[in-house]
């Protein structure tokens, strides 16, 4: 006797109405882009077509199929144990951020590469600058510290004809600085985006990925996996996301004339009452926090800007054109 169909929404009405991901997955369309992907579907518990996602290549071919399908990656691949994340989430980080560039002149987002981005942590991914060069024709600076991830996104942005040109790579080489030894003094950027280790400890990461199993009704697995897998830099730092979200309000404050909006992506709430505080101190112009949610899990993104309303025009007079 098969198992009886779930009905689910058309939609997932959580993701921001410009995410293409909104629908349930297609995958006989993500099979035509990628056909490896054919051999991890299968039909789950409730007669649904789906992959196993406790399993990381799994998940990585998805995400190889989602960027093919739907933002024109011919190759994307990572190394072993890096962080794999989920394209629908990432996706939704920038059309916020879109959205917020957007009132700045008159509701219509600023498009092409005059646009620039710094990604803080591109990782061995790129997801983020794929997404917004592949939507919105942005150009974008990405850092990290760790240079096998650096190599891993050089490969990627070389084995991409729409990507050359469009991604500059940049390693830190102080793991305790955020904006210094990445930006000039006299380089301006019209967005960062950050998406911070937010666990204070390895154990509290490998807490955090039991906790989601726990919610998880799948199968018993004896071994937790990190969430979507990921190196310590990636997952964890000393005082997690607080910790790392007030050393780059600090760092702003040396670039406050150099970017329009800085942001981060905050995971707990009970962190915004610190980089609040710490925002203030800044002295941070206008700070704006836009909750988001995938899944089960709620986030949001928190943005701030020192830029006065009058500098603020000046910005979209000189540079959005």
């Amino acid at each position: 006797m098969l198992p009886i169909k779930k009905n689910h929404p058309s939609e997932k009405s959580i993701l921001h109405p410009n995410n293409k991901h909104r629908e349930r997955y297609n995958f006989k369309q993500l099979i035509i882009s990628c056909p490896e992907l054919a051999a991890y579907v299968h039909l789950n518990a409730y007669n649904d077509e789906s992959i196993d996602f406790f399993n990381p290549q799994a998940v990585k071919i998805l995400n190889k199929a989602l960027l093919k399908h739907y933002y024109n990656i011919n190759y994307w691949d990572i190394p072993a144990n890096y962080l794999c994340p989920p394209i629908p989430g990432r996706a939704d980080y920038i059309h916020y951020m879109a959205e917020l560039l957007s009132r700045s002149v008159h509701e219509k987002i600023p498009k092409g590469n005059s646009i620039k981005c710094l990604d803080i942590g591109i990782g061995a991914n790129a997801v983020y600058p794929i997404i917004g060069n592949q939507e919105y024709g942005w150009s974008f600076i990405g850092s990290d510290i760790d240079g096998i991830a650096i190599e891993s996104a050089h490969k990627i942005i070389e084995l991409n004809v729409c990507l050359q040109g469009q991604i500059q790579l940049r390693k830190q080489l102080n793991p305790k600085a955020i904006f210094q030894g990445i930006l000039q003094k006299d380089e301006y950027i019209d967005l960062c985006i950050c998406n911070p280790p937010f666990h204070a400890s390895a154990a509290d990461a490998l807490s955090g990925s039991q906790r989601k199993l726990s919610h998880l009704k799948h199968k018993k697995i004896k071994t937790p996996l990190l969430n979507f897998s990921g190196q310590q830099n990636e997952l964890w730092c000393e005082g997690g996301e607080v910790s790392f979200i007030n050393n780059m309000v600090k760092e702003s404050c040396i670039f406050a004339s150099n970017c329009f909006w800085f942001s981060s992506l905050v995971s707990k709430i009970s962190s915004l009452a610190n980089i609040y505080n710490a925002l203030e101190i800044a002295g941070a112009e206008e700070v704006i926090c836009i909750p988001m949610g995938q899944g089960n899990k709620t986030s949001r993104i928190v943005a701030w800007t020192f830029l006065k309303k009058e500098e603020q025009q000046k910005w979209v007079n000189n540079r959005w054109k």
